[in-house]
């Protein structure tokens, strides 16, 4: 563990090297490999077409005399389908990534992700709940009720979690962590009890708890970016308090952190964002869990550099998990993308219990 005086200078000395010449060119190529992946991804489908037609129309926006041979359809389903699930999924594993990394960063527990507090979970029994009382197909303004139900259950299990979970109005690692647990477990149990009362709805229940971002537009992608910038940036402002809660919270608040409120407005900023991108895209597993873990081994623990590659990390994960799905099966057919992640993520979450029980016995 490093000393007080290690973490200050750490943390002056991180900005320079998060924009130096080399940490620049890794952030340029990184991005060039996201906007890569993303041009690939959009070639990809039942719907065949040509990379150079796509090219065409990505940048008619912008160089008006660029010729366009693309009829409507072929622009319809470039412009509105796969690329506003594109960058849906970018969205949706960049917000999940970053609240593993939180939760993982406020908690001090490796195993930590947007599941731990039940967040997940919650979001998707108020959709089931809304998909019960034939609500699924309902919309308002265009847009469907299912997120902003979805959303309301993130809401009243974050709120259960933090009843269960403080001790006299102060958030407790250990018995937080337990309660969300619990309350992960106990929504489960109702979730299949409403699955059991619709039959008719099981299969939509189901495949909504698995994830998918089947049939997104840029109406949900516009609905999630205000909320998931606004999260992002409010997290990057405490990178510096991140960091020195990782050295307990004696040392945090000889250091001038307020532990508590920090704590609390750090897993209430993640748990929003967590809902938000739950409430559109379903649960997706794992995310939260792998990436922060696989940026730490290539940057280090320091969360200035942490929080934003996690972000463009999980994107990148969730873009092509969501195209595997997508493209996996032939005749259109899709699989939830959690399904995906889950194959990705499950194997690595073994090797992080095995890991730490090593360190349990070598202590």
């Amino acid at each position: 563990m490093n000393s007080p005086s290690s973490a200050r200078t750490t943390s002056r000395s991180r900005p320079r090297g998060l924009l130096s010449p080399i940490g620049l060119l890794g952030w340029a190529g990184f991005i060039l490999v996201i906007l890569l992946a993303a041009f690939i991804c959009s070639g990809l489908g039942t719907f065949k077409t040509s990379y150079g037609s796509i090219i065409r129309l990505w940048f008619k926006p912008f160089v008006p005399g660029i010729a366009d041979d693309t009829g409507d359809t072929l622009s319809y389903i470039v412009l509105h389908v796969r690329l506003a699930r594109i960058c849906l999924a970018l969205l949706v594993g960049g917000a999940l990534a970053l609240a593993g990394a939180v939760y993982q960063g406020v908690l001090l527990n490796p195993l930590a992700d947007p599941f731990t507090l039940g967040i997940s979970t919650g979001a998707a029994f108020g959709a089931s709940v809304a998909i019960l009382f034939g609500l699924g197909g309902v919309h308002l303004m265009g847009i469907s009720i299912l997120p902003a139900a979805a959303f309301l259950g993130a809401l009243l299990a974050l709120y259960a979690v933090y009843l269960l979970g403080s001790v006299e109005g102060r958030i407790n690692l250990v018995t937080i962590v337990l309660a969300g647990i619990i309350v992960s477990t106990f929504l489960s149990a109702m979730i299949s009890l409403l699955k059991s009362l619709n039959e008719e709805s099981v299969s939509t229940i189901v495949f909504w708890i698995m994830g998918s971002l089947s049939g997104k537009s840029w109406t949900h992608v516009l609905l999630v970016l205000p909320y998931i910038a606004a999260g992002a940036i409010f997290i990057l402002c405490f990178t510096r308090e991140l960091d020195l809660l990782s050295l307990g919270d004696i040392q945090a608040q000889q250091l001038g952190v307020n532990v508590q409120r920090v704590r609390f407005q750090l897993l209430l900023a993640a748990s929003l964002v967590t809902a938000v991108a739950v409430a559109v895209s379903g649960i997706i597993g794992f995310v939260g869990l792998v990436i922060p873990h696989l940026v730490r081994l290539a940057l280090g623990p320091g969360h200035r550099r942490l929080i934003p590659a996690a972000i463009a990390a999980g994107g990148f994960l969730v873009l092509v998990s969501d195209t595997i799905a997508r493209t996996i099966l032939p005749g259109g057919a899709e699989i939830p993308v959690g399904v995906v992640t889950a194959i990705i993520g499950g194997p690595f979450f073994c090797y992080l219990l095995l890991r730490r029980k090593q360190m349990l016995r070598l202590r």
